[in-house]
């Protein structure tokens, strides 16, 4: 069992993702070697050397993911547009690609979306990420995820770069509310009457300065 590699070390050596040799085993172009205990694949060196030169080691099966977010359900026509822009520029780039949309505050880590999207580049699936704005992926941490994209070679592109989401001071404040909300029910208790007095006075403090 030493001389085998992992799934991990053969898809290296080969160039190809981890998904691509489950795929490439489900349809029989190569098999593992020997399977563990717990079912994972393990490949001998002589095998991987002397693989069938007719599978080709392509790249360009990585995916493009273009990702759109939108804090509430009032913007749900907002999302529509990030969804336009962004199937536009692909199109135009002639990317293959795939659109995950979330909708969710920038300060949930927790999105479904966002952990597919995640989980997709943890995996080696993904070769760009495409987002209208920075701050649609996250509020705060998004330079993490451009981290995370870097270490896996994943390219990043932004489309607007410069220019200001028009959301974002109304979807700011959105956040900065549900910080308080969630300090505030910690500090004071969920139904307490000094959380409810001061989310409202917080409240209004945000919406006479959005006015």
């Amino acid at each position: 069992m030493n001389n085998l590699l992992s799934i991990g070390k053969a898809s290296k050596l080969l160039g190809v993702t981890i998904q691509t040799l489950r795929n490439w085993d489900k349809q029989g172009l190569l098999k593992p070697d020997e399977y563990t205990r717990g079912c994972e694949r393990r490949y001998k060196l002589e095998t991987l050397k002397n693989i069938n030169k007719n599978i080709k080691f392509n790249s360009d099966n990585l995916k493009t993911i273009a990702y759109a977010r939108v804090s509430s359900h009032d913007q749900r026509d907002d999302l529509i547009r990030q969804v336009q822009v962004l199937e536009l520029y692909c199109s135009k780039q002639g990317f293959n690609y795939e659109v995950i949309q979330d909708l969710g505050s920038g300060m949930n880590y927790y999105k479904k979306g966002l952990t597919k999207l995640l989980n997709l580049i943890l995996e080696g699936q993904v070769k760009r990420l495409v987002l209208t704005h920075k701050d649609r992926l996250l509020r705060f941490g998004a330079e993490l995820v451009f981290a995370i994209c870097e270490a896996k070679d994943v390219e990043v592109i932004i489309i607007n770069k410069g220019d200001e989401n028009p959301k974002f001071e109304e979807e700011l404040a959105k956040d900065v509310l549900e910080i308080i909300t969630v300090f505030s029910a910690r500090l004071y208790g969920a139904r307490s009457k000094k959380n409810k007095k001061l989310l409202d006075d917080m409240e209004k403090v945000v919406n006479d300065n959005l006015a």
